[in-house]
């Protein structure tokens, strides 16, 4: 297959640097802080009893996340430009495999997790309007294979998506912003849970190491890191949008770093306030375990706060998500390799606005026709080889451009980015053996790239 033609101008002059460093830092913590903190330890506490080791786990996660951020600092300030591990795969190993990671997320991989967090806003949205809930279907669709049915929640989540994409069409101070104040809000919201534990209602859980209580410790250890690992994924999708981040050799390490570490003191205070306010017992197969914890606490307005919690979580989450999945399909496009078209930039609002039209058209049709949550499932595992060789980039690029300038170099090196890649590749092995047929089809969508690589490489 021949390489596109080398791009003669940067696009990213086009557009504007208007993300500092505190708008980036919450760029980070906004693509993770998601649903997943409301929701995981309960289904974690069946398996692992144990206050101690439920806090550990979330400390650990934080430090392999921390391990990740720094391995992806240095190839953030070394190629400050839109696209993120898409820039740092073509470098390292060439426009094809840049190309099917680029493939995998605006098809489904980032795409996807948009129309994911985009329903579950809608079923907290729900909460306080009910008409407007995913079981109330409005009309159906009669297509060849089957009936495709519409529901009022999916109209909801859509309509986020719609709203969302408008705001950041218009410009990135404005989309930067709204996110800032969602993120900024849901931290807040979310910090509530282990101050009132500790001011209202306090239990006083035993931290002593009980591994010997714990059957199968080890095991239930390591499925636990599994989901503590999924409730920090996302913190790397700041990086897609570093050309425009100001001062990006300095700020894009400074905000993985800030960002991963805030991330990290927020989920262990969360479970902080869990455990301070439920007996072990009480966690123990709670799915919504924020709602229970706060409900202890309060009472029955408890649910009514939580559900506020997590919708405007959820809809910042999105927001900030919408800004660096976007620039993937930029940067794709711009090199040549996708629709052309999405390679535009706004004469007057300085945004890559079809790639943002793109981006949430295709998310909102994935949330309409329900397809994300089988499609997201395979590609759960390609998303993972991703990581696993954009850790491994850090060593080649050390070998292969040896003198090309580095703002920053990873703390810790090759130790650091080893812990990142070693921990990534148990994820992979984790979950080729759990969905082993899920995995296979993954790899087979990604396979699906190559013939579309070729139509436009030519």
């Amino acid at each position: 297959m021949s390489a596109p033609k080398p791009r003669t101008l940067d696009p990213d002059l086009q557009l504007v640097r208007a993300i500092g460093l505190g708008s980036a830092t919450l760029l980070v913590i906004g693509n993770v802080l998601g649903s997943a903190i409301f929701l995981t330890t309960g289904i974690m506490a069946q398996r692992m009893p144990s206050a101690t080791l439920l806090l550990l786990a979330w400390i650990i996660g934080g430090l392999l996340a921390l391990t990740g951020g720094l391995t992806c600092a240095e190839l953030g300030a070394m190629y400050p430009r839109s696209g993120g591990w898409y820039v740092y795969l073509r470098e390292a190993y060439g426009p094809v495999w840049a190309f099917l990671f680029g493939w995998a997320g605006v098809m489904v991989m980032l795409t996807g997790s948009l129309a994911a967090i985009a329903v579950g806003f809608a079923e907290y949205f729900s909460y306080f309007f009910p008409s407007l809930s995913t079981n109330r279907i409005l009309f159906f669709i009669p297509l060849y294979w089957g009936t495709l049915h519409i529901s009022a929640g999916q109209v909801v989540a859509a309509s986020s998506l719609a709203l969302l994409g408008a705001i950041n069409y218009i410009g990135v101070r404005i989309g930067n912003a709204v996110q800032a104040m969602l993120t900024a809000i849901k931290v807040g919201l979310l910090a509530l849970i282990p101050l009132m534990a500790l001011a209202l209602h306090p239990i006083r859980p035993s931290f002593r190491p009980i591994f010997s209580q714990v059957p199968h410790a080890a095991a239930s250890f390591g499925i636990a890191m599994i989901a503590v690992m999924w409730a920090y994924s996302g913190w790397d999708w700041m990086c897609f949008a570093a050309g425009e981040i100001k001062r990006p050799e300095r700020n894009v390490p400074k905000a993985l770093i800030l960002g991963t570490i805030a991330l990290t003191a927020l989920y262990v205070a969360t479970n902080l306030g869990y455990v301070y306010s439920l007996r072990i017992d009480e966690m123990q197969g709670v799915l919504r375990i924020a709602e229970r914890s706060v409900t202890a606490m309060i009472g029955a307005g408890g649910a009514g706060l939580v559900a506020a919690g997590v919708m405007i979580s959820t809809l910042g989450c999105n927001a900030a998500g919408i800004i660096p999945i976007s620039r993937v399909c930029f940067a794709m496009s711009s090199d040549g390799l996708f629709l052309k078209v999405a390679a535009a930039v706004h004469p007057r609002f300085r945004t890559p606005h079809v790639a943002v039209v793109l981006t949430c058209v295709w998310s909102a049709f994935l949330t309409i026709t329900g397809t994300y949550e089988q499609l997201y499932t395979y590609v759960v595992f390609t998303a993972l080889l991703f990581n696993v060789a954009g850790g491994m980039a850090v060593f080649k690029l050390r070998k292969t451009q040896p003198d090309r300038p580095r703002p920053y170099r990873v703390w810790g090196y090759p130790f650091v980015p080893a812990v990142f890649v070693l921990s990534t590749g148990v994820l992979v092995l984790s979950t080729l053996i759990e969905r082993p047929m899920e995995s296979l089809l993954g790899l087979g969508f990604v396979a699906l790239g190559l013939p579309a690589y070729w139509y436009w490489s030519r």
